[in-house]
């Protein structure tokens, strides 16, 4: 046990450095709140050392007047001074409960930014792989809590340790042996807490992959996007048999380690008691052989009692604080991550002019993460600038995969992509794309206005709005609606109004035509309209594109006709270019695919 116990300690240590990253994190939320915590932290440590204190003379006090009849003074003011500590007790327990509350919200507040923060700016590919998901979970699931846990027990652990010193003071006057004992009563519970603090965290890391899965099985059951084929297709009660299954054994498991832990502290619990009974014997021996007084047995009693409750207290303490320092390597391991896109370190500054928009790929292979699959090989196209390209193909040919890699979401295995003749790796990312306006296959959907889905995050005039959403076809979407513009959009919160497909597309449609950049990427735009609605869209596309460099993908021939040029993808490259009366005379793929 002792050499387990030290093993865990030694680890402990090693957990150090994440505890000043943990108080930095609640010195730069909650810094004033963080000071007077600790004034009180202080002030509460010293106010039981008063109380034992008092103890003894206020004892002796009362059983001088009761034999002499007379002269209560002195035992009055023993008692008042004695009631005065305890209401300072209350005060500053009250005291501390409310800054304790401010400086959790705080910090929540805090880190939560922080994790937002960290989710948007890493690379679209952490989102490919398993294993970022669950950095996300551990740093979601502890992130509010944790820091503050071990700030927290770090506190508690000065406090408690304050008093215990002047504790083990007062013992020392019965016996220097006292301290010693009352050490040996807690090393028992010291090894069941370093035990159970390292199988909580073992288990919390290896049912990580299950707590996110049952978390999906619950969005699942209770999300708009799947109400409607759970419903048709019975699969209510599949997926809660799945997530019941799944939530039982967690439970089951988590049972389990509570049920040992528990069996381990009555243990630890009963040889504590043993100790302290031989200690409390030992006391009642001295006083029946007239070596202590009445006050003595009170001082002892409070001073040992006390000592033992603040050493389970710092015990408790330590637990949480290896506790946290093990689970907080899955926050900060997450805050750490760093984008692999960004600009060349060797890279001079690239500048990029209003009319640097002429594109080209140069013989791009690419795969995604976690893929060993080619989304395009040796891919090489050039799109002048100005000029609208339309790029056609089956599914699976890698058109998608075009806008990502010219958003630098991703960055090719090999070959370039060049911006007028420079590779995009040479700009900052932010700049580059700042620069690009993209229609995605899948757009997003904000629960937010009309003009907030258009304009997110920019004050702009309700003109410029409506020109963008008049160059999508969004303006009709928005005079059906009771506030128009102003008007919520989505089914989360009061009065949002849920649209179909294409009309959501049209809305995006805006928001992309709406930004003013020079190059403009459109993947599918016309997939989620009816045949009127897209002849009447494509009759202003034209026009909507303003002379940008457009790089129009879509399944739909109507649509690429009215590029300059349409290239055809087969297997991540291009077969066949030209334009559509060019290609039809050619009687290739696309010729076969037209008729």
């Amino acid at each position: 046990m002792i050499s387990y116990t030290l093993t865990r300690l030694a680890r402990a240590a090693r957990q150090f450095p994440r505890f000043p990253q943990a108080v930095a994190l609640v010195w730069a939320a909650a810094r004033r709140w963080t000071i007077a915590w600790t004034a009180l932290l202080i002030a509460q440590g010293l106010v039981p050392v008063a109380t034992v204190y008092l103890t003894r003379p206020l004892v002796d006090a009362l059983l001088a007047a009761m034999r002499a009849r007379q002269n209560f003074r002195p035992a009055l003011i023993y008692a008042a001074l004695m009631a005065a500590v305890l209401l300072a007790a209350e005060a500053l327990r009250s005291l501390t409960t409310w800054v304790r509350a401010a400086q959790a919200e705080l910090v929540r507040s805090h880190i939560a930014d922080l994790i937002e923060k960290k989710s948007a700016e890493v690379d679209l590919g952490f989102y490919e792989t398993p294993d970022f998901f669950n950095h996300l979970h551990r740093a979601r699931s502890e992130a509010a809590s944790v820091p503050l846990t071990l700030i927290e027990n770090l506190g508690g652990l000065a406090q408690n340790s304050i008093t215990l010193i002047a504790m083990a003071g007062v013992l020392t006057m019965f016996g220097f042996w006292l301290p010693f004992a009352l050490l040996a009563s807690t090393l028992p519970a010291l090894y069941v807490v370093l035990r159970y603090a390292a199988r909580h965290h073992q288990w919390w890391l290896g049912a990580t992959t299950d707590q996110r899965r049952a978390a999906y099985y619950e969005w699942v059951l209770t999300s708009h996007e799947h109400a409607a084929e759970v419903r048709l297709f019975g699969l209510g009660s599949w997926f809660r048999s799945l997530s019941h299954e799944l939530r039982k054994r967690l439970a089951a498991e988590r049972i389990a380690l509570a049920r040992d832990e528990g069996l381990s502290e009555l243990g630890a619990g009963t040889a504590a008691l043993a100790i302290s009974g031989l200690a409390l014997l030992w006391m009642g021996a001295r006083a029946m052989r007239g070596l202590a007084g009445a006050g003595d047995l009170a001082l002892f009693y409070q001073a040992f009692q006390q000592g033992l409750g603040l050493m389970r207290t710092l015990l408790a303490s330590v637990g949480q604080i290896y506790r946290s320092g093990l689970f907080l390597e899955g926050l900060f391991e997450f805050l750490n991550l760093q984008p692999a896109i960004v600009k060349r370190p060797n890279a001079a500054d690239a500048a990029c002019t209003a009319a640097c928009t002429g594109i080209r790929f140069r013989n791009v292979k690419f795969h995604y993460p976690g893929s060993s699959r080619l989304a395009l090989a040796d891919f090489s196209l050039d799109v002048p600038s100005g000029s609208m390209v339309a790029i056609v193909g089956e599914n699976g040919a890698g058109k998608s995969t075009l806008t990502k890699l010219l958003c630098r979401f991703y960055d090719p295995d090999e070959g370039s992509i060049e911006l007028d003749g420079r590779d995009l790796r040479d700009f900052p990312p932010d700049e580059l794309r700042r620069r690009i306006s993209a229609l995605f296959q899948a757009p997003a959907q904000y629960q937010a206005t009309v003009a907030e889905n258009i304009a997110p995050s920019i004050q702009v005039s309700g003109a410029e709005i409506q020109f963008a959403a008049h160059a999508a076809g969004a303006d009709t979407v928005a005079a059906r609606l009771r506030g128009r513009y102003d008007h919520p959009l989505g089914r989360w919160f009061h009065e949002g109004a849920e649209l179909s497909v294409g009309e959501w597309q049209r809305i995006a449609l805006a928001r992309a035509f709406f930004r003013d950049g020079p190059i403009l990427l459109l993947d599918e735009p016309t997939s989620a309209m009816d045949p009127w609605a897209e002849a009447e869209w494509l009759g202003r596309l034209r026009a909507a594109a303003g002379g940008r460099t457009t790089i129009l993908i879509t399944h739909r021939f109507t649509t690429a006709r009215i590029a300059d040029r349409i290239a055809v993808m087969a297997g991540g490259r291009i077969v066949e270019e030209g334009s559509h009366p060019e290609l039809l005379h050619y009687g290739g793929r696309y010729a076969e695919a037209w008729q």
